[in-house]
């Protein structure tokens, strides 16, 4: 087992990883930018150092200054947290180059799933069902050729990344060269690649995500599936486990396809296989999080497992701990709210200083959160303050306990989505399960009509 872990990343999710390193009996090292010199990572953490200013470039990108950072300090291993460099092959290979143990999966691993249209690919090969679709589109006449082809409406993504960045869905054949066109810059500057690819589109789906793991020996599971269809702009608001849309026997496929997937790549470490859902209980894959996601702690909450110890574990070279009951049922129900520091109606970022602070508490309630009174939330950074996550023996209790903790929790100075998420919770098809990916766009629009 390595000694010492550096966690390259900042907010909640490196307090979170710091917590499961102490936990361990490891020691760990903060990074941070002169934007985060009072942030709780810096605090908690048993040594920390400044990497550069503000801006990401020049800090929590900044590969160079991260390994001096870990050359400094005595770290052995790096944990990247998710976001910023999480997903980067070529940080991983750099660390390895550097003799530091990489927490997360081999570097090769995560440059064929990070290329949306290589993963394609390798799913097609694994036997995991994908939706019709293309590699790289390079002329106007594939582009309409392949439109033809597969049916409209179709999609448009960037090969090199997620998000919707760049991502463009198609109704009308004469819309095709011009959202190929715009598309492709949005990619460009976004990812630095301005690849694309087509898919047909599919209509109404769920989202729907398998947590998988392997290890260095050869093992493969999942510790089950997350509903994770409740998103704005193709960014995740509320996410679940277990989702209620799933029938048994559509579950048993959807989690053998997962690790079936994972073991045809030689995957380990944690990960994440993304589904779409559509209506008649078809599923087709969509990417992968070669990463721990935001929503983990649902999983954590309905199977017992710490997800990010079993990292550190996989990484040190031992088994998975799970082994023998990766199908084991999920015990009861658990929601994840992103609680973020935006205006509740335009969504844009609202930072500023945190004048007053009351966080939700009981039993089923986890708060994963590096704010505190006095904090001030800086505008360099994605706007995500906390996570409210609950536990309950079923849906119907874990909203009612959900919406509990929205009235509870009191953060005074910038504005947030506490009163969209209440608005949200409440309206009858979120309770009812009646949802999909284009449920909150048409939430809002009927909310302001």
């Amino acid at each position: 087992m390595f000694r010492k872990v550096l966690v390259a990343n900042r907010g909640e999710i490196a307090l979170r990883v710091i917590r499961a390193v102490r936990e361990m009996g490891l020691e760990s090292v903060a990074v941070y930018s002169t934007a985060d010199a009072d942030a709780l990572h810096v605090k908690f953490a048993d040594q920390a150092v400044c990497i550069g200013p503000p801006p990401s470039r020049q800090s929590y990108l900044n590969i160079p200054q991260i390994i001096s950072a870990a050359e400094i300090t005595g770290a052995d291993a790096i944990h990247p947290g998710y976001g910023f460099l999480s997903e980067d092959a070529e940080f991983a290979e750099v660390c390895q180059k550097c003799k530091l143990t990489w927490i997360g999966p081999p570097p090769e691993a995560m440059r064929l799933m990070g290329d949306k249209i290589s993963a394609r690919a390798a799913m097609q090969k694994a036997g995991v069902p994908i939706l019709p679709g293309t590699g790289t589109i390079t002329t106007e006449a594939e582009l309409v050729e392949h439109a033809e082809r597969i049916g409209l409406p179709v999609i448009l993504k960037a090969a090199a990344g997620g998000g919707g960045r760049g991502m463009k869905i198609i109704h009308d054949r004469a819309r095709l060269a011009n959202d190929w066109a715009t598309g492709k810059s949005e990619a460009l500057a976004a990812f630095g690649n301005p690849d694309m690819y087509m898919e047909r589109y599919c209509e109404r789906p769920r989202h729907i995500e398998i947590q998988v793991a392997g290890d260095r020996h050869g093992n493969y599971a999942h510790r089950g599936e997350r509903e994770c269809s409740i998103q704005r702009r193709h960014q995740k608001v509320i996410e679940e486990a277990p989702s209620v849309a799933l029938p048994e026997a559509v579950r048993e496929e959807l989690t053998a396809a997962a690790v079936r997937a994972i073991s045809s790549i030689g995957y380990y470490n944690v990960g994440t296989l993304e589904f779409l859902l559509d209506r008649d209980g078809r599923f087709y894959f969509m990417e992968m999080n070669t990463r721990l996601q935001v929503e983990h702690p649902v999983t954590e909450l309905v199977t017992g497992v710490d997800l990010v110890r079993e990292q550190l574990r996989i990484a040190a070279g031992e088994p998975l701990s799970f082994l023998g009951n990766g199908t084991r049922k999920p015990r009861g129900h658990a929601i994840e709210m992103r609680i973020n520091a935006e205006d509740p109606d335009s969504f844009a970022p609202w930072p500023g200083r945190i004048t007053a602070l009351h966080l939700p508490g009981g039993p089923g309630v986890r708060v994963d959160t590096h704010i505190y009174e006095g904090y001030r939330v800086p505008s360099n950074y994605d706007s995500m303050i906390a996570k409210v996550i609950v536990h309950d023996l079923d849906r119907a209790s874990a909203i009612r306990r959900a919406r509990r903790c929205l009235d509870e929790l009191v953060i005074e100075g910038p504005r947030t989505n506490l009163p969209f998420l209440r608005r949200l919770m409440d309206s009858p098809e979120y309770r009812a399960a009646d949802v999909d990916t284009g449920f909150v766009a048409r939430f809002l629009a009927q909310s302001r009509s």
